[in-house]
């Protein structure tokens, strides 16, 4: 009984696998949204905060990182069906992701990952070293290739991730050459922001253009979000694009401290910089 549950299970597994390749096929061939010539492109295809009518939110985060040497997924939200829905409905095609990066075990950060890899499976990636083995094991029957990351990796020539950082959390950064300057995306930034920025500054010797992602600042009072705010400030950081976890109050505060630098960084928004 169990071995027809079993085989049955994997039946399912493969129609809806075919399914949803069709229905990409169809959209990248009819509505193909291109990434413009010597531009990085970072598109929020899962969040809880809104930005792009028609698009489905939900809580976590996850961001595609396209025109490097690289196409890569940074994080995945808590439900895969959605994150493909959303990115479907973007013109964005899952089998074009080479790498796939998860900032910490959070499941409003990995729980897209087990739908996204039933679509594509010739990715690699790039998880904590500090996840548990049964989690890692799970993944590293899906995909391609699996790297337990500890301390900073590069990971294409434009493309880095801070490591490891924190404590009770492990959480890594993705890091981002462009002509600008550096881009530091987080997932929630549980060991904190500035921390993450600063660590991304003094690891690989550039200017920091934009922070983009989770800061994990809601319900923190006015002043502790004005002093994140300043210190930013004093690392240089030019533009901030905060969403996920940030909270509405310390958005509205980033919006005031930056003005017309600060990025709308919601679901479906996408924020376009120079290539290097």
């Amino acid at each position: 009984m169990s071995a027809g549950r079993e085989r049955n299970g994997v039946i399912h597994r493969i129609r809806d696998t075919i399914i949803v390749l069709v229905i990409f096929s169809i959209v990248c061939l009819f509505s193909p949204r291109r990434v413009p010539a010597g531009t990085v492109t970072f598109t929020s295809l899962f969040n809880n905060v809104p930005s792009v009518p028609g698009l489905t939110t939900g809580w976590g985060y996850a961001c595609l990182v396209e025109g490097l040497e690289k196409t890569v997924l940074f994080d995945t939200g808590d439900d895969g069906q959605r994150l493909l829905a959303n990115m479907c409905s973007l013109g964005k095609d899952p089998r074009d992701v080479d790498i796939i990066v998860i900032s910490h075990i959070h499941h409003d950060h990995r729980g897209g990952l087990a739908a996204f890899l039933n679509v594509n499976p010739h990715v690699t990636v790039y998880i904590p070293a500090s996840f548990p083995p049964s989690l890692t094991e799970s993944i590293q029957k899906r995909a391609a290739g699996l790297v337990a990351v500890t301390g900073s990796r590069t990971l294409a020539p434009s493309i880095m991730t801070t490591g490891e950082m924190g404590q009770p959390i492990a959480e890594q950064a993705l890091v981002v050459k462009t002509g600008r300057g550096l881009v530091v995306v987080t997932g929630c930034a549980h060991p904190g922001v500035v921390t993450m920025v600063r660590r991304a500054k003094t690891l690989y010797k550039d200017s920091i253009t934009c922070v983009m992602g989770g800061f994990h600042l809601m319900g923190r009072d006015d002043g502790s979000i004005r002093r994140v705010i300043d210190r930013l400030k004093s690392l240089g950081v030019t533009s901030v694009a905060p969403s996920h976890c940030t909270g509405d109050r310390a958005r509205t505060l980033f919006r005031d401290a930056w003005g017309l630098r600060f990025i709308d960084g919601g679901l479906g928004a996408v924020v376009v910089f120079e290539g290097r």
